[in-house]
């Protein structure tokens, strides 16, 4: 299982999260991420490391439990 956080500070509404992992991350009015589930395994801890990726703002961040 794999930990997902977001520093809501650093986020810069790229929405490049919500675009490769939208059943993990969403956005909220002001376009700041959101995370939907914090807790994740198999194909959407995949996702979620590609959201990690493709972050401009380094806002995200998966730890291993």
């Amino acid at each position: 299982m794999t930990k997902v956080s977001a520093d809501r500070e650093l986020c810069i509404q790229a929405g490049n999260c919500v675009m490769v992992a939208g059943d993990v991350f969403d956005q909220d009015d002001d376009g700041i991420v959101e995370i939907l589930h914090d807790d994740v395994t198999g194909e959407e801890a995949e996702r979620a490391a590609e959201a990690v990726k493709l972050c401009p703002a380094s806002a995200l961040s998966l730890e291993d439990r």
